[in-house]
């Protein structure tokens, strides 16, 4: 009789699959663990909360979406230099999520202790830890379709203006990308589900700390996301953001990490060997690329822009204005030409026909971190308008244009102190829709009683408490009746020394309580 020995289980050796089989085995295990992460509290709750918010941002901006609410700002007329930067910060905290929930999903048989078992399946413990990685994917992929829907969408606008950049929207997608690597790579070297909450508390306070003791750019540029931003637009070309040196620095930093993780995990094949080499390379030249400064061509750009922007402006006649723009904002003159014949159909006939010419002003010479400070114009008729339009703007474009038909020109308008103030404010608000809504958003202070600050695109200039109320009774009246009152005393409401208890009688105010410093903003 013959005896037959069977051999034990587990000292069979798996067969390894073909190529094609372990690659769709892998592909099979990464769209698993996709769908567990979409499972998890912390990614699902981050993405419904990222996809509202972006989706509101989006539309929200439509000029449409204000005739509903009433409401109109700057975002009816974006630049798309910035527009493509606006869809970058929100990713950051939609990264931290995928890294704390995937880091969570490859520590899941350590603390289930099923490691013991994956011995006796085929799938080599490196293509595991490739499918964690892969399971990020689907989320960076939908990061991206959001991010181009608002890019889109924004750009489709009849009111925006300059140029985007492919380079800067792939920021946001990278940026999840490169945090799920690094929760991947996290537990195959910490074995502990604490590892990625201390690492990502360690992280923020390392972010303050480059922030607060250091202004170094190659330090602030190994960020994945760099905020940038300025008080107005600046031309396209002149922003100087080195977006393609950093999305190749992401790039080659997620390619990095994940082989690194790979190598940890076992996987010491030639073509991860290679990968590693040229992702550390891509890193290299990406942070030496975008630790560069500006060109001295670029800088040189810049200052001519911002000191002589009559040397590279398009200009256009409308009427008894010219409006010169720079290059990209051209289409914006029939916008400025709205606030214009509205100011010149208050004053006299004569006046309204006076030559003005509407000058386009920037800050380029720090890059985007400016906050432009323009000095007033002494070139009679001529009046200064930003590269942001919309919103606040409008009035306070109108109350700088009020200023030189009143004045003569932006220099002499800011320093309007007497009863004029109240026929330049009458000017620049009485046409409005809402002449009291602007009165509030065109004063620093936001409010429409007492004295204040009003703001122009140059100097500005001081409302009294009695400018204020004569100017709010104004714009409490019919605009006809008003109107016609100021083009019948125009002579002596705009005569330099005007007091305000005297406008006030020519415009039928009650004048009690205007005298001394109530009646102008000459006397501090």
């Amino acid at each position: 009789m013959t005896a037959t020995v069977a051999t034990p289980p587990e000292a069979v050796t798996p067969a390894a699959p073909p190529g094609g089989a372990r690659t769709r085995a892998i592909l099979a295990l990464a769209l698993f663990e996709a769908r567990e992460l979409l499972q998890q509290v912390i990614v699902l709750v981050f993405f419904v909360v990222y996809t509202a918010a972006m989706l509101w941002q989006t539309f929200s901006g439509h000029p449409g979406w204000h005739e509903l609410t009433g409401q109109e700002g700057m975002a009816d007329f974006p630049a798309l230099q910035d527009a493509d930067r606006a869809t970058q910060t929100s990713s950051v905290l939609l990264g931290l999520a995928v890294f704390i929930c995937v880091n969570r999903a490859v520590l899941r048989s350590r603390r289930h202790d099923t490691d013991r078992h994956f011995g006796t399946l085929v799938m080599d413990p490196w293509r595991r830890t490739l499918a964690h990685a892969l399971s990020v994917v689907p989320f960076a992929l939908f990061t991206g379709l959001l991010v181009v829907v608002r890019f889109a969408w924004t750009a489709l606008r009849p009111g925006a203006v300059g140029h985007g950049s492919v380079f800067e929207l792939a920021v946001a997608p990278l940026t999840v990308l490169l945090c799920g690597a690094v929760g991947v790579l996290l537990a195959r070297l910490v074995a502990s589900g604490f590892a990625a909450p201390l690492l990502t508390a360690a992280a923020y306070v390392a972010a303050l700390d480059f922030m607060v003791f250091t202004d170094a750019r190659w330090s602030r540029w190994l960020s994945p996301v760099v905020s940038e931003a300025g008080s107005d637009p600046i031309p396209s070309g002149l922003v100087g953001r080195p977006a393609a040196w950093h999305a190749l620095y992401l790039t080659g930093l997620i390619v990095l990490v994940l082989c690194a993780a790979l190598l940890r995990s076992g996987g010491r094949t030639t073509a991860i060997k290679a990968a590693t080499v040229l992702a550390l390379a891509a890193t290299a030249a990406g942070i030496a690329g975008q630790s560069a400064g500006p060109s001295a061509a670029l800088q040189a750009a810049r200052a001519k822009v911002s000191e002589h922007p009559e040397s590279v402006e398009t200009c256009a006649v409308r009427g008894a204005t010219t409006y010169c723009a720079l290059p990209e904002w051209t289409g914006r003159a029939a916008d400025w030409a709205k606030a214009v014949d509205r100011v010149r159909a208050l004053a006299p006939a004569a006046v309204a026909a006076r030559p003005l010419t509407v000058r386009q002003r920037v800050e380029a010479r720090h890059g985007l971190d400016n906050d432009p400070s323009y000095d007033p114009l002494t070139t009679p008729g001529a009046v200064t308008v930003g590269t942001r339009w919309g919103g606040n703007r409008v009035p306070e474009f109108s109350a700088g244009l009020a200023s030189v038909l009143v004045a003569g020109d932006e220099k002499a308008g800011g320093e309007v102190c007497d009863g004029r103030v109240v026929t330049v404010m009458w000017l620049a608000l009485g046409a409005a829709r809402d002449p009291l809504g602007d009165l509030r958003h065109v004063r620093l202070d936001d409010s429409t009683e007492g004295g204040a600050y009003v703001l122009t695109p140059t100097s500005g200039l001081m409302m009294s408490a009695g400018q204020t109320t004569v100017v709010k009774t104004l714009l409490q009246r019919p605009r006809t009746e008003v109107a016609a009152q100021v083009k019948a005393h125009w002579t002596e409401l705009t005569r330099p020394g005007v007091s305000t208890v005297r406008a006030a009688e020519l415009l039928h105010v009650p004048a009690t309580g205007l005298g001394g410093a109530e009646g102008n903003s000459c006397v501090a």
